[in-house]
């Protein structure tokens, strides 16, 4: 969490996390069980999208 300049879990959690969830750019892992201790998150195809634009935009600079 310091290497990232976090505050905690619920800096994390409530400004990059819930965010992500709601504009579909990452999923669960285990969607039945968003609590869960093995939960993991993946990439969606939109957040893969997202991803290679914000890649070009920075080799283009």
């Amino acid at each position: 969490m310091s290497a990232l300049a976090l505050k905690d879990r619920m800096h994390f959690a409530n400004d990059y996390l819930r965010p992500a969830l709601e504009e579909d750019l990452i999923q669960y892992t285990i969607p039945d069980r968003p609590n869960s201790r093995l939960q993991q998150y993946r990439l969606t195809e939109k957040g893969r999208a997202v991803l290679v634009s914000l890649e070009r935009l920075m080799h283009s600079e």
